[in-house]
């Protein structure tokens, strides 16, 4: 869970939301900026994907046409000294073939404090079964065909 004292936190939260506007813009220069040089992802897959192959990806990854729609919610930020883990839960609509598809992926980014910079050096995705969810009520961000339409600065009141 957040802790609220943690002078870290507002730091840490711009941090993860900075990723997700990167994600949605298909901001590959901004991302490459977030990353540590040892940074390596694991996809919903359980594959691993380096961090050439990932900003690859990056640049195409987020297609407004076909994502519809994308939040990020019940986000999560936990401080171990010079590590942080930074999570949430996206909702995402995907139209396959003019048909609506709806999901949901947990990410779990683990980031490493050196010389005073946050840097995120893995990313883990996770499917979500539907009967482990979020609920709506922690929204934090909340895009339509890549706009950003709801953006809360902290915690939901």
């Amino acid at each position: 869970m957040d802790t609220p004292t943690d002078p870290e936190l507002p730091t840490l939260r711009a941090l993860n939301r900075r990723f997700i506007q990167n994600f949605v813009a298909r901001d590959v220069p901004s991302h490459d900026k977030l990353l540590h040089p040892r940074f390596h992802a694991i996809t919903p897959r359980g594959t691993r994907m380096e961090r050439a192959e990932y900003l690859t990806c990056w640049a195409t990854a987020f297609d407004p046409e076909v994502i519809v729609y994308w939040d990020m919610r019940d986000e999560r930020i936990e401080r171990f000294g010079a590590v942080a883990l930074v999570s949430a839960t996206n909702r995402w609509v995907r139209l396959q073939d003019g048909t609506p598809l709806t999901g949901m992926t947990c990410y779990t980014d683990t980031y490493v404090l050196e010389g005073g910079r946050w840097r995120c050096v893995l990313a883990q995705l996770t499917p979500v079964a539907e009967p482990s969810a979020a609920g709506d009520d922690g929204v934090v961000v909340r895009y339509h065909k890549g706009v950003l339409d709801t953006v809360w600065p902290g915690p939901r009141p």
